[in-house]
């Protein structure tokens, strides 16, 4: 764990294989963490330079106000493109999980020269809010019993973690996968504050993002070789995103995942990992 200037701002990073192998960039969903150590590790394994990373105002990145970001998506897809630059690389493997799938596609786009492939794991082709008529919403019934539960004591890592692993079982995801992972994530947050564990745990940020204009248009000028992975058992963003978002690449290679949900399971990683590694 390291952190690195690019765009201005500090990002909380972390690398595992060689300096010298081909760099895989993988933007957090909002933390790094929605990348399992076990698929970097895999990728590592067959070559690769892999670096995963928190967006801003989540992890070790520079956090300033999570619940009013003076920046806007946009700036998050700079943040990779510099981050390429950063690191010593002419181009990248570029990879976004849920909100990151979103600011990769549009980084993928914004600044065409900086990545040579893109995955994009359980996310949408459009920002969060109201979904275009062809795109399927959050299953209401999970969302009413996942935000019906009373919110945890936010400084208390025990509380945190139990209330991740109740979670999952709600989203499609290991309970105790999702323990540790929040566990590891109130870990490496710098704040005591409540708000700010609180959205790195949840994501919030991303409620508050500018985040025009659409860019769902834009999408079939992407040339670059690219996987689409989603679980068939996703609720939060149901695999009806995966399935129109692959047909909207002109290269991509749909991978659905039939016992996956929200998150990627360690289960998946040799799956996942090869598929990437693939392209």
């Amino acid at each position: 764990m390291t952190r690195v200037r690019a765009n201005d701002v500090e990002l909380g990073v972390e690398t595992f294989g060689r300096e010298a192998d081909p760099l895989v960039l993988l933007a957090g969903g909002p933390t790094m963490l929605s990348w399992p150590d076990s698929v970097c590790e895999r990728l590592a394994a067959g070559g690769r330079w892999v670096v995963r990373y928190d967006l801003r105002d989540c992890g070790a990145s520079t956090t300033l106000d999570p619940l009013a970001p003076a920046y806007r998506l946009r700036d998050l897809a700079a943040d990779a493109a510099a981050l390429v630059d950063t690191l010593g690389a002419t181009t990248a493997h570029l990879g976004g999980a849920g909100v990151g799938g979103m600011v990769a596609q549009v980084a993928a786009l914004d600044y065409p020269k900086a990545f040579s492939a893109l995955t994009l794991v359980s996310t949408r082709p459009v920002a969060p809010g109201p979904v275009d008529d062809d795109l399927p919403d959050h299953d209401a019934a999970t969302m009413a019993a996942l935000f019906s539960r009373p919110m945890p004591d936010w400084t208390d890592r025990a509380a945190v973690a139990a209330f991740a692993a109740d979670g999952a079982e709600l989203l499609g995801n290991d309970p105790e996968q999702a323990r540790t992972t929040a566990t590891r994530i109130w870990d490496r947050t710098p704040s005591s504050e409540p708000a700010v564990h609180q959205a790195n745990q949840l994501g919030m940020v991303f409620a508050r993002l500018d985040c025009t204009p659409r860019w769902r248009e834009r999408l079939g000028e992407l040339a670059l070789p690219a996987l689409v992975v989603h679980g068939r058992a996703d609720p939060f963003f149901p695999v009806g995103n995966g399935e129109a978002l692959a047909a909207t690449l002109p290269t991509a290679r749909l991978l659905v995942l039939d016992d996956m949900g929200t998150a990627l399971p360690d289960a998946a990683a040799d799956t996942v990992a090869g598929a990437m590694l693939a392209l």
